[in-house]
């Protein structure tokens, strides 16, 4: 296996404009830290406004010759992509934990899944279809195309480097849009070189531009506002895709937006409280917590509640604890030290207001962002636990009487991501899917995100679907044409 310091030395420390590595015009820099120790592994390239108007510069230059490439090419470089992230997994799975955190055998599972809208989306490409037919008083013929969008600005988050970056540019460049990319400034390693990767791969000049920033605002203003832009997509906070969202209302750009959640974990008294607890496992402690599809309220019928919180409590006492390269590690640091300052409020308000910490509960001392795994039980109404996304390993836990005060107490939110339910009455589990104000919902697993699924939330939570036949429509606009009925 590759060592730390050969494979980051294989990293691109440049910006990726116009198919080629530059540097940037700004001077600046940026430090990538190692969130289990502290150290910076690499310095990286901060891009300034000349080189976002540099890239869009590339990306309007390149769509008219991309988006008229065949959908057969485009489809193959995607899965040529696709080959060579698995010749390369280890190195990816390395990477991340490097400069995220979470442990190897995540990381691992990251680039199976990120590496799957690759395949998917290739396979998409050449399913582009329209349709052709009379219109209903038969005087004319209806033709329907669908077309590049074009332009597409894309902006990732640092909990998931690879899979956030080809969830977006994978239908990009299969429904034939340029774009730009701008990985957070947490976790900008894992786009550098994916970005290498799809070079390697074929990918024209130009259909792929990646900038790196540490001033987000002053890079991405001069691109939202660029007229030549067709598309924004971000997966973020509400707040700050709140205010992309009223940005982009100027362009009247296409928009997609996968925001916060506050997703509920339901265990009603019939479960089978086996599965429920596996489950738990990994709806609250994948990722560390890090994730916006992670089970943040775990509302459970009174009736078995103790012996619920009892089992969660034995499984999660023993998770070890270290750096992700370490085996056997199943939590690793948490991204930087505001997030462990997050969950450690958050615990704490709790508590206040009559909460029990049954295991863990605080900062772990020492080197690197780490908190314990947590487990809170008797959380009541109030608590800021319940109202914010925790983003940390902590599982918190309050009672629901029936039916109806479980659907109340999920849906007691303006978040509407993803739900999670166990039951084992069939026809109750129908209902849920009904009244659960969510896009996603796992009955009975713990788990729902899977590229050929349209991932996306209700509410507050975000618009637009990514994954599935759903997600290459969002890079795609839909074009009509009426012709006169040929036999008049």
């Amino acid at each position: 296996m590759i060592s730390e310091s050969e494979l980051l030395a294989k990293v691109p420390d440049r910006l990726f404009i116009g198919g080629e590595w530059v540097e940037s015009t700004s001077g600046r820099s940026i430090d990538v830290h190692d969130p289990a120790t502290g150290k910076v592994i690499k310095t990286i390239a901060d891009a300034s406004v000349a080189d976002s108007a540099a890239a869009m510069d590339a990306a309007a230059d390149t769509q008219a010759s991309w988006g008229a490439t065949a959908p057969r090419v485009r489809g193959e470089i995607l899965r040529g992509a696709f080959d060579l992230l698995q010749e390369r997994a280890d190195e990816f799975a390395l990477l991340m934990t490097l400069e995220m955190g979470k442990p190897l055998a995540e990381a691992r599972g990251e680039v199976t899944y990120g590496g799957e809208f690759l395949r998917w989306f290739g396979e998409e490409a050449v399913r582009i279809t329209g349709r052709y037919g009379s219109n209903p008083e038969g005087t004319g013929r209806m033709i329907v195309t669908h077309l590049p969008v074009g332009p597409s600005f894309l902006i990732t988050p640092w909990n998931f480097p690879l899979a956030m970056a080809t969830r977006k540019i994978a239908p990009a460049i299969a429904a034939g849009c340029t774009s730009i990319i701008k990985p957070a400034a947490l976790t900008p390693l894992t786009t550098l070189y994916f970005a290498k990767l799809l070079e390697d791969a074929g990918l024209p000049k130009g259909v792929v531009n990646v900038l790196t920033t540490s001033t987000s605002r002053a890079i991405s203003d001069p691109i939202i506002a660029d007229p030549r832009l067709r598309k924004l997509s971000f997966t973020g906070s509400t707040g700050v895709g709140q205010q992309l969202m009223k940005q982009a209302s100027e362009g009247v750009l296409r928009t997609s937006m996968e925001l916060g959640g506050n997703a509920p974990f339901v265990v009603f008294e019939d479960a089978d409280l086996d599965k429920a607890v596996d489950g738990a496992m990994l709806a609250k402690f994948r990722n560390i917590g890090q994730a916006c599809t992670a089970a943040n309220r775990f509302i459970v019928h009174e009736s078995v509640a103790d012996e619920f919180a009892r089992r969660v409590t034995e499984r999660v006492t023993a998770f070890p604890i270290g750096r992700g390269t370490e085996p056997g590690v199943i939590i690793g640091p948490l991204i930087d030290d505001d997030a462990v300052d997050k969950a450690d409020a958050l615990v704490q308000d709790a508590v206040t207001k009559g909460a029990s910490i049954l295991t863990g509960g605080k900062r772990v001392e020492g080197d690197g962002s780490f908190y314990e795994p947590t487990v809170i039980t008797g959380v009541n109404p109030g608590s800021e636990i319940l109202r914010e996304e925790i983003f940390g390993p902590v599982l918190s836990i309050t009672t629901f009487t029936d039916e109806a005060d479980a659907v109340a107490k999920a849906n007691d939110t303006e978040y509407g991501l993803v739900s999670y339910v166990y039951t084992q009455d069939f026809a109750r589990g129908q209902r849920l899917i009904e009244t659960l104000q969510t896009g996603m919902m796992g009955l009975n697993v713990g788990v729902v995100s899977n590229a050929a699924a349209p991932f996306g939330g209700m509410k507050q939570s975000g618009v637009g679907r990514e994954g599935g036949f759903e997600g290459i429509h969002e890079y795609l606009e839909t074009k009509y044409v009426l012709t006169p009925n040929p036999f008049a």
